[in-house]
């Protein structure tokens, strides 16, 4: 009874200036990430509200040479059947999953993908997540089977498909001499029914308050 997210959330999504204006004026074009290393999945990604960490990732892949301009897109999200992972319910279901998809692979004699770090990473916080992503989108895939095929025979599927995941993360090294606490801690959102996003926005800049 507690899977249901109905709360409005604040999302932020670095991006290139000219994609922000685009999604900002015309809404319903979202192009979503189907990489293979996506860290939660297929779907459009948020920073949830930090705004300055997808400033931050805007600007590396601006550095890098792979966008133009950095920028970040607001957006109103509400996550509705949201596969939490910082609710342990889901942290076990992802963990079935994962030995469902291990023993397919075994069956067809193939490699599980994994998890693996960048070069130029020196935290090792294995940034290209190949096995979790694989292991998501199984669980996505095996769920949506499900869900199709109780439709097909019922009419009605007492399964559920999930809009959106959801998960904490810790990157980047310690914040300060001995923390446990990292630099680029944060909260990630991946959106996969673009229903959950109610609309982007520009976000504003802040000023002085109180005004003198």
């Amino acid at each position: 009874m507690y899977d249901f997210r109905p709360n409005t959330i604040i999302g932020f999504h670095g991006c290139d200036l000219e994609i922000r204006n685009k999604l900002v004026n015309d809404p319903n074009h979202i192009e979503i990430s189907k990489k293979p290393y996506d860290w939660l999945g297929h779907g459009m990604y948020f920073w949830e509200n930090n705004y300055t960490r997808a400033l931050e990732w805007a600007t590396k892949r601006a550095n890098e040479g792979t966008i133009k301009t950095p920028a970040v897109l607001g957006a109103i999200l509400q996550l509705g059947q949201c596969c939490d992972f910082l609710d342990s319910k889901f942290t076990n279901l992802i963990s079935s999953y994962y030995l469902l998809m291990e023993s397919e692979y075994e069956k067809a004699g193939k490699q599980l993908p994994k998890n693996i770090d960048v070069p130029d990473d020196p935290y090792e916080d294995k940034l290209v997540r190949k096995l979790d992503c694989a292991t998501i989108e199984h669980m996505h895939k095996t769920i949506l089977n499900i869900h199709k095929e109780e439709l097909s025979i019922n009419g009605y599927s007492d399964t559920v498909v999930f809009d959106s995941t959801r998960g904490a993360f810790s990157e980047g090294g310690p914040a300060f001499t001995g923390a446990g606490i990292t630099r680029k801690s944060h909260i990630q959102v991946c959106i996969r029914n673009m229903n959950c996003i109610k609309g982007f926005f520009i976000p504003r800049e802040e000023v002085p308050f109180p005004v003198l």
